[in-house]
């Protein structure tokens, strides 16, 4: 038992660094934060590879360590980079929702089904930050909108970096998850690590 949590630790641990170097590596920087790169990724391996607990409490560490080394943006209020920073990230943790079905899916050895599993994860992590950043956006962002451009959708648009990014961990991720499989199992069907 003690040996498992050290490992769980550990890939915590290197969940954070890989995540903080792939966001580093970005392909595109937005002008007030955020940018396309595949820093989601180790977040969302590890919660499709161990679950929802450990992919929320390595999304909220790694929002702190986006927020003061890798992405810092200014604070315009103190709710802002909560919202955008360690709540956005502890929100791509939900992918872990998807664990236990990706773990079934991959026993049986059905490739199309871990697809949908590893997709529908992604999606509700993606969709997780989407909603922290809008709303993040709306409330304090608006004094970038365009005149006469409803706020709501300056955020809407402005915040499209991350599905782009989720798409690109989605196609790493159908790649890397399988191979991480063969090397050290999923989540038990308990939906124990």
């Amino acid at each position: 038992m003690a040996q498992e949590r050290t490992r769980l630790v550990v890939e915590i641990a290197l969940t954070l660094a890989l995540s903080a170097v792939l966001n580093m590596l970005a392909l595109w920087k937005m002008p007030q934060g955020g940018t396309v790169s595949l820093g989601m990724l180790p977040i969302f391996v590890l919660a499709l590879r161990r679950g929802l607990l450990p992919g929320l409490v390595a999304g909220a560490l790694y929002g702190p360590i986006d927020m003061f080394f890798i992405d810092p943006f200014p604070p315009v209020h103190w709710i802002q980079p909560l919202l955008d920073y360690p709540i956005a990230y502890l929100l791509v943790g939900l992918a872990g929702v998807a664990a236990p079905t990706l773990a079934r899916v991959t026993d049986k050895g059905s490739r199309k089904l871990a697809v949908l599993a590893i997709a529908s994860g992604i999606l509700l992590g993606a969709v997780g930050r989407y909603v922290a950043h809008l709303i993040s956006g709306v409330v304090f962002f608006s004094e970038y909108a365009p005149p006469g451009q409803p706020v709501w959708l300056y955020s809407a648009l402005y915040n499209l970096y991350v599905p782009v990014s989720a798409a690109a961990c989605f196609a790493a991720a159908i790649v890397v998850i399988p191979a991480l499989a063969r090397i050290s199992p999923l989540m038990d069907r308990g939906g124990n690590a």
